[in-house]
């Protein structure tokens, strides 16, 4: 019995890996409150988009981990290094905004979340929250971020829970998952590419990337030399540790919207306005306990995604113009992109003070990330195919196929929401 507990750990540590905390981040604050507005306007109507979803996520951020493995460059020191500057300067800049003002609206959700418990003002809870968060980006090692990272992930499980709960209706929800619905209107095709823009979210292809770096670097190879290259059953994991991730994701995305569209909705509760109301809301027919773990699972997740946006554009901001960027320094050795993450986390607080109500800034950001995701998912999908960088590491003919899919889907869905602005 004593032998088998080290294995046993030993895997549960596995499964926790990087794609799970990618898929946790994936369903951060932003992402829940797309998921719970989505379920309250439409009900059931679009559980249909989840196993839509999947391969999308699963494509984009293998492609990403696959990236960083096999080139040894996080995203944005990859396009620098085969690709003229003006593109990595005009991707950056909308990488960068997306990142900001989706972890904003993240520091706003949690706070509202958080007001729950703790009857303090909100902005206060904002600037508490973002010192929590800058002080263990700055002040942690890189082993206990990421021992972090993977337990908060768990507080995902809540929203399984609230599902459960709220006692949907097997048939009804049976259906609603297999058979598409699609309305031509403005409201609900923004809806649409917030969900794609949020599940598929700049940010999670650049920190996807960048882990992949940061776990070479942790292993003591500093150089891109040493880091480049990978071997086919170092693949096959990470395919398995990134499927296992985005299943997980979906899974949370699902539950959201399945609670709110059976509780919200039929009880005429469509127009979700704060964290706040999302949770009491649930009260009245899925009780206190559904209430509760919804909030919970908004302030969970909010500790692992807000840090992974703010160092995400760091990151990126860094990799473009060759500062030093690994979290596994400390702030005295890579003092530009320590000052970076506190210069987004800075400007993510300030725009929590201009009056922006949380849960309509969450789905904005979602909407935002819609448009900045299709050109970087353009610039991955030509570097994993080009033999410069991937060598004989190039996409499968299966893969490319998931990838183009994936990326035609992203900008075709930006591209009807613009036309139905005009019609």
């Amino acid at each position: 019995m004593l032998g088998t507990r080290p294995r046993r750990g030993l895997t549960f540590a596995k499964l926790i890996g990087s794609g799970v905390v990618t898929g946790a981040a994936d369903d951060d604050p932003s992402a829940i409150g797309t998921y719970a507005s989505a379920g309250a306007r439409y009900g059931l109507g679009l559980l249909w988009m989840t196993p839509v979803v999947l391969p999308m996520m699963f494509t984009v951020v293998y492609l990403s981990a696959k990236l960083g493995q096999v080139s040894g460059r996080g995203l944005f020191h990859a396009i620098r290094d085969y690709y003229p500057r003006w593109i990595v300067y005009v991707t950056l800049v909308g990488v960068c905004i997306g990142n900001t003002i989706e972890a904003a609206a993240d520091l706003g959700g949690m706070a509202a979340a958080i007001n729950l418990f703790v009857p303090l003002p909100i902005p206060l809870l904002v600037a508490i929250v973002a010192c929590i968060v800058l002080a263990l980006q700055v002040l942690g090692s890189y082993e206990l971020i990421r021992k972090t990272f993977r337990w908060l992930a768990l507080a995902l499980f809540a929203y399984i829970a609230a599902a459960l709960l709220s006692k949907p209706d097997i048939p009804a929800v049976l259906r609603a998952t297999l058979v598409p619905r699609v309305e031509f209107n403005a409201d609900f095709l923004m809806l649409l590419v917030a969900i794609i823009g949020t599940s598929l979210s700049a940010y999670l292809f650049t920190w996807q990337s960048n882990q992949e770096v940061e776990e070479q670097i942790a292993e003591g190879k500093t150089t891109v030399a040493e880091r480049k290259g990978a071997t086919e059953h170092e693949l096959r994991e990470k395919r398995k540790d990134v499927l296992t991730g985005m299943v997980f994701s979906s899974l949370i995305m699902y539950s959201i919207m399945l609670s709110t569209g059976t509780v919200l909705h039929p009880a005429g509760t469509t127009n979700i306005e704060t964290a706040a109301q999302a949770a009491e809301a649930l009260r009245p027919v899925a009780g206190d306990a559904a209430a509760v773990l919804f909030a919970v699972g908004v302030i969970g997740v909010g500790f692992v995604a807000i840090p992974i946006m703010t160092a995400g554009a760091a990151y990126d901001l860094a990799q473009t113009v060759g500062w030093k960027a690994t979290l596994t320094a400390r702030p005295r050795q890579a003092k530009e992109f320590y000052f970076a993450i506190g210069g987004f986390t800075l400007a993510a607080v300030g725009l929590n003070f201009v009056g922006i109500n949380p849960i309509k800034a969450l789905v904005f950001a979602g909407v935002v990330q819609g448009f900045s995701t299709p050109p970087l998912l353009l610039m991955i999908m030509l570097m994993t195919n080009n033999r410069r960088i991937m060598g004989d590491k190039v996409n499968t003919p299966m893969l490319n196929v998931l990838g183009w899919v994936t990326t035609a889907a992203v900008f075709a869905a930006s591209a009807c929401l613009i036309v139905s602005w005009f019609i």
